[in-house]
């Protein structure tokens, strides 16, 4: 939900909480996806609700600094944006494009913490509790931050008990009906025409397991979905793949 929050400067000087020439200012306009002016003593703060809340109680507490006396520099934003161990501990989440995804469970707050603290995941549970949601939330996360280059997304070709046939069309279009529910998932996440130019660009690349043989994977994010209907042998191969390389992925999620 888009919504608009101000918060009033009136009584300090705008040039200690936005920088001199608006450095501050320009960091928070590149960084999120929320739009972010001043009119004349009012800083409004426009966008998807989630990210909205978390800018306005960031920048209300560097407001009472400046109250206080203190010069906001950039390196003093950067650490106030970023969460307090405690606050991590307390309430994990993901900044996407559009906005923060907040775990709605107990088991999703433990989930959310393992693919922030570990290089392989194996997650298990029923349908449509957030597996591959997440995953593709933490995937996001790290390319929007630029701690990865590529996002890799992968599961079996395989149809729910019914025999599909021959699919006539591209390689493309061929395998669009067995990726769908992760094309779905990063609807959600990103803006449509983000996700069209990242997979245009081949930075998000999704591929069906058959294909995955021999890989050089570097610097990225992969996540191997519906990993229930892969055979042992491809579940070994996609593993030495990564283990085997110099240069292993930061992260890999099996969402099961």
């Amino acid at each position: 939900m888009i919504i608009t929050k101000v918060l009033s400067i009136s009584g300090i000087d705008p040039v200690k909480l936005l920088g001199q020439a608006d450095e501050n200012l320009r960091y928070l306009i590149k960084r999120y996806d929320a739009h972010i002016v001043l009119r004349g003593d009012n800083l409004l703060i426009t966008g998807d609700d989630a990210e909205v809340d978390f800018l306005y109680d960031k920048l209300n507490r560097l407001i009472q600094e400046v109250k206080k006396g203190k010069v906001i520099t950039l390196d003093d934003l950067k650490e106030t944006l970023e969460l307090s161990f405690a606050e991590r501990e307390k309430k994990p989440f993901l900044e996407t494009y559009r906005g923060m995804v907040k775990p709605r469970s107990k088991g999703q707050e433990e989930y959310i913490r393992a693919l922030n603290e570990n290089d392989i995941v194996v997650c298990v549970g029923p349908a449509g509790t957030g597996k591959t949601f997440l995953a593709a939330a933490k995937a996001v996360s790290l390319l929007k931050n630029k701690r990865v280059q590529r996002i890799i997304l992968t599961r079996p070709a395989v149809e729910a008990g019914e025999r599909l046939g021959f699919l006539p069309g591209s390689f493309k279009e061929k395998v669009d009906p067995y990726l769908r529910p992760l094309y779905d998932a990063l609807y959600q996440l990103m803006p449509l025409s983000k996700f069209r130019q990242l997979l245009e660009d081949d930075i998000i690349e999704i591929a069906p397991l058959a294909y995955m043989r021999g890989r050089n994977l570097n610097d990225c994010f992969v996540i191997l979905d519906e990993a229930q209907n892969t055979t042992k042998m491809q579940m070994k191969m996609l593993s030495l793949i990564h283990i085997s390389e110099p240069t292993r992925p930061r992260l890999i999620s099996y969402a099961v």
